[in-house]
């Protein structure tokens, strides 16, 4: 390791508490941000691609400040001493984040600037800023904008009768110097412009008057060009583009309130207008008018990002929906479906026959929601229970279930309202349902329901029988489209029997069941898997194999991490493969000499979770809906089950594990020191992971 503080002899007797083996969680988010922004220079990426995830670096850079930043924020307030494994104080974090992303804010930009303009014009997609229109896009520009633009604006000047405007989060706004005196005489030095969310923040140039087959302009172009405009008589001495970030966490007491729905519907109309935790300003805004600005939001000079560009890169994301250039953007593929499917005439004949598993997006999701599908229309299905998370304002699962709760059928939705930034889609889907005759509960008190299950309860042969879904992902079809997630349909007895008691737990009252194959947090799951890991230590010290490769979302619960830490100076070899936050120093020497850790970032978001144990041989596999965060294992419904079909563990092993440690093209491994460094292909041909599945999985 690089820093002082770990370079430290070791002592004799190692304490795994020691923040020395840690990294902060934030910091580590943010250097998973610069493995998304180093995919927009990656020349081997097609250039539409390139753009798209550059806006994607900008628009996790707002979820950050919206979510991490406020709460570290609120933690310093409340006096917290020194917050996670890492053991930092707020204040010492704050300054680290300030650092780093001010870097990636400039870098996002000098990208921009330097490497993605440039190319895309050679390609004849432009974006035009209004010292570089012609004559005959300045006329058309004129025209569009009092025709569409101006009538929709209404510009404020600041006087004692007209105080600063209530900013929305994230809005797009122009803060402008006048001088001269107005009809009445006023001489208000300042005025504020706010861009309408009615209108769309790109505009393409159209034919005759565009020069490039793909002429762009920006919303924010067409007002400052013509913001005069808006000011008759007075002179505009500068116009400035500026954004605020704010704090969008809803707080809810459920212990206290009446009626979640409600009360979550109250927080919804106050997140637009939350703290502020973050300003963007041109970066040749006078330090006048940000001082300005900064008194406004009550923010500190820290706060500030000037950029070189729109104050909102992720809008730029327009861009690659307009373009039709294929040659641009990722090959279009046709997910596969396993042959017993297209044979067969229901799934519920296929699951008969055995579990069936599915790798999205390499296979396709259609088999699912064909089983709630087939399920809703079949007259022995009795009765359908599934937990909603995020699944899309137009989902064919929520069809499905209202469809069979108007026919009748017994119809349990336990659908979590606080899943971040679907709250308002969620509301809806739960009232579109309730309307329809299904039972909604939104789980339990205090605990966030994100484990995915989905149970079919239906007449066979005179007996009822179980059929479920268990998913490492949401019910969104759109998602299993770019997310990597595994399904397990099954009618195995045991685990439908499993599944049913969580649902009873879920919707009713009582002890925790004693589970046959599952294991569900909060409880249990934490100790499961520190047990798991154990097991795997206690081999490796009677000097027998032992290994355990991991692929998940997140890793910083401390109970799991200092389990890994004994297991790894046992001599356990153990694979993380981690996508984003990793708050495990790995190769340590005598610490996690025998811990590494990659990241994968491609084409799909990585979303699966996975664990594979040694188990003396047995190679024990399970698939999950938890990551291994405090949250996840202590304050959230998950699911961990495992996958019991040999030929099923096996192809787990063989596609959602082994492609992703040999990838030498789209991993990123972590370094003692807290850096990714990207892996490199040796004297072969560089492997990537998900190149390899579309082509033996997908079609």
């Amino acid at each position: 390791m690089t820093d002082a503080a770990s370079s430290r002899p070791l002592p004799a007797k190692i304490d795994l508490a020691d923040p020395r083996w840690y990294l902060n969680r934030e910091l580590s988010l943010l250097e998973f941000q610069r493995r998304v922004l180093a995919q927009s220079i990656d020349a081997s990426m097609p250039l539409l691609e390139r753009l798209r995830f550059l806006t994607i670096c900008s628009n996790n850079l707002d979820e950050f400040f919206e979510i991490r930043e406020a709460g570290i924020r609120e933690q310093l307030t409340q006096g917290a001493p020194k917050l996670g494994a890492a053991q930092i104080a707020p204040s010492e974090l704050l300054r680290r984040i300030a650092s780093v992303a001010q870097y990636l804010v400039a870098e996002q930009y000098r990208v921009l600037n330097d490497v993605l303009l440039p190319a895309l014009e050679k390609e004849g997609v432009r974006l035009l800023r209004p010292a570089a229109w012609s004559k005959p896009q300045r006329e058309w520009a004129h025209r569009f904008f009092r025709e569409e633009v101006l009538p929709v604006l209404t510009p404020v000047g600041l006087d004692p009768a007209h105080p600063f405007p209530r900013i929305l989060n994230k809005s797009l706004n122009m803060i402008l110097e006048l001088d001269g005196a107005d009809a009445f005489g006023r001489s208000a030095r300042l005025a504020v412009v706010q861009a309408p969310r009615s209108l769309p923040r790109l505009f393409r140039v159209p034919g005759g008057v565009a020069e490039k087959p793909h002429d762009f302009v920006l919303l924010s172009s067409l007002i400052q060009g013509h913001v005069a405009e808006l000011f008759p008589g007075m002179k505009v001495k500068s116009c400035h583009e500026f954004r605020v970030t704010r704090d969008s966490d809803l707080w809810v007491d459920e212990e206290e309130v009446d009626d979640l729905m409600a009360a979550l519907k109250g927080e919804l109309t106050r997140r637009n207008f939350g703290i502020a935790m973050r300003l963007e300003v041109t970066a040749d805004c006078p330090q006048s008018t940000i001082n300005f600005l900064l008194e406004q939001f009550r923010l500190p000079i820290e706060s500030v990002y000037r950029v070189n560009g729109p104050v909102n890169l992720h809008r730029l994301g327009a861009i690659y929906d307009a373009v039709e250039r294929p040659e641009l953007k990722f090959p279009p593929f046709v997910p596969s479906v396993a042959p017993r499917v297209q044979r067969a005439e229901s799934l519920f004949e296929v699951l008969r026959g055995g579990d069936l598993l599915i790798h999205t997006p390499y296979e396709s999701f259609a088999p699912v929601v064909d089983f709630a599908m087939q399920a809703a229309a079949d007259p022995e299905v009795l009765a359908i229970k599934q937990t909603l998370y995020r699944t899309g304002s137009d989902s064919p699962l929520a069809d499905a279930l209202i469809r069979a709760a108007r026919a009748g059928k017994e119809v349990t939705a336990v659908v979590e309202l606080r899943a971040r930034f679907d709250e308002a889609a969620n509301i809806d889907l739960a009232t579109r349902l309730q309307d329809a005759g299904a039972r909604v509960v939104y789980g339990i008190v205090g605990f966030k329901t994100h484990a995915k299950m989905l149970l079919v309860v239906r007449r066979e042969g005179g007996q009822l029988r179980r059929y479920a879904h268990l998913g490492t992902g949401n019910y969104h079809t759109r998602t299993a489209r770019t997310y990597t997630d595994w399904s397990l349909l099954t009618a195995h007895e045991e685990v439908t029997e499993d599944v049913h008691f969580l649902f009873q737990q879920l919707t009713g009252l009582g002890k925790v069941a004693k589970l046959k194959q599952l294991v569900q947090s909060p409880f249990g799951l934490q100790e499961r898997l520190v047990a798991l890991i154990g097991r795997e230590a206690e081999e490796a010290k009677a000097g027998r194999p032992a290994a355990i490769v991991a692929k998940l979302n997140a890793l910083t619960d401390p109970v799991i991490m200092q389990a890994l830490l004994k297991a790894s100076q046992a001599g356990v070899a153990i694979d993380l493969i981690v996508r984003g936050m990793c708050s495990l120093r790995p190769g340590i020497p005598g610490i996690s000499e025998k811990i590494r850790v990659r990241s994968i970032v491609g084409r799909f978001l990585e979303h699966s979770r996975i664990a594979l144990f040694h188990a003396a041989g047995e190679e024990q596999v399970f698939l999950s809906s938890a990551d291994w965060m405090e949250r996840n294992l202590l304050r959230r419904v998950e699911t961990f089950f495992p996958v019991l079909d040999k030929a099923l563990k096996q192809r787990v092993i063989g596609e959602g594990l082994k492609p992703y440690l040999a990838d030498s093209a789209q991993a990123f491994e972590l370094q003692p020191d807290g850096t990714y460094v990207r892996a490199t292909p040796g004297r072969g041909k560089p492997k990537a992971a998900q190149s390899w599945l579309l082509d033996h999985v997908g079609r």
